[in-house]
């Protein structure tokens, strides 16, 4: 009898041995939530799938769990849910934080990249700098950083110069594309990208514009006839990183914020590899779905930054703190 109990026992006790080490590795779980379709092959859905995985094989007492697809916040509910700590992680297009924050407009500036390779030296200039400070004194941390080029699409027309956006109802992602295209006589209907593909179909938008990601995510090529691909003069590129709660930070050991941060910076090689790739995925799903596929000239391009300069540049030098040296900060990158 004794001995049975006693070998139950030592049986309890070697199982439970053998469960610390697995209840050790989840001893910190952090939720990263974020707008986009989970597992359908979306770039910044596959960053934040990146992290937690380098977080896991890291193995320092992290778990990230993912909830894509606005699951457990609302994409612009994300910012604020970061700031007060209840949210841990998102990748988050930073100006829909710019009703807080209105440098964030800065981010999305119409013309200010134009290119992949100009974003890609953005993220360590002055500019940026600048930027990174407004969210860590927000209380926010910048664990891995993507700009994603975008375009336009309509069910009306082809947009190409500012004349063919004239009378069109479009979404555009922030107050400062909304300022261009309302100088070239468009109307608004201001929604986060999630929703485009039903207000599409719903008659409450003519047009949109977003990224190359969540043209082909949201499968809006089911709702318009023609698709203006960003190509070699893309007016619309957005900055939309991987952000962590300071709070949830502050909490971590020094070996969990290594394995973040290097993590994170797995995460953001893979997206500059990727982000070129986007935008000729783009074309091809909208090709293959008979969307009629034009570019912006550089004569188009040149057009409507002249309006940009004239309603969005001056509007945010004007109205937004240090907003005027922002700007010249990130048009003096070369």
């Amino acid at each position: 009898m004794f001995k049975t109990l006693a070998r139950a026992a030592l049986g309890l006790t070697t199982a439970m041995a053998l469960a610390m080490p697995a209840a050790h590795a989840a001893d910190v779980v952090l939720k990263a939530s974020h707008q986009w379709p989970g597992g359908k092959g979306d770039v910044r859905d596959e960053m934040v799938q990146i992290l937690a995985r380098e977080v896991a094989e890291a193995d320092v007492g992290v778990e990230i769990k993912v909830y894509p697809g606005q699951s457990l916040f609302k994409a612009r509910e994300q910012w604020g849910a970061m700031t007060k700590g209840q949210l841990d992680i998102s990748a988050f297009p930073l100006d829909y934080a710019s009703g807080r924050h209105p440098q964030f407009s800065a981010t999305l500036m119409p013309g200010l990249v134009r290119n992949h390779d100009r974003a890609t030296r953005l993220n360590d200039s002055a500019f940026m700098e600048d930027i990174k400070k407004i969210i860590n004194d927000a209380g926010v941390v910048v664990i891995a950083d993507a700009w994603l080029a975008g375009g336009f699409a309509s069910k009306e027309r082809c947009i190409t110069s500012p004349e063919t956006m004239e009378g069109q109802v479009t979404r555009a992602a922030g107050p400062a594309f909304e300022q261009m295209l309302v100088g070239a006589g468009a109307s608004i209907a201001s929604m986060p990208s999630s929703e485009i593909y039903t207000a599409l179909q719903t008659g409450v938008l003519d047009a949109a514009n977003t990224s190359s990601g969540s043209f082909v995510s949201y499968r809006i090529y089911e709702q318009v006839t023609c698709l203006t691909a960003p190509g070699a003069n893309a007016l619309w590129f957005m900055y939309e990183p991987i952000l962590m709660s300071k709070r949830s930070w502050d909490k971590l050991n020094q070996a969990q914020k290594d394995a973040l941060m290097a993590a994170g910076k797995v995460a953001q090689e893979y997206f500059v590899g990727e982000a070129k790739g986007l935008d000729a995925r783009l074309v091809q799903a909208y090709k293959d779905a008979g969307v009629e596929i034009v570019e912006m000239s550089p004569e188009d391009y040149d057009a409507w930054l002249t309006i940009a300069k004239d309603t969005s540049y001056k509007m945010f030098s004007e109205n937004v703190p240090g907003g005027d040296e922002l700007i010249a900060k990130a048009l003096a990158v070369d």
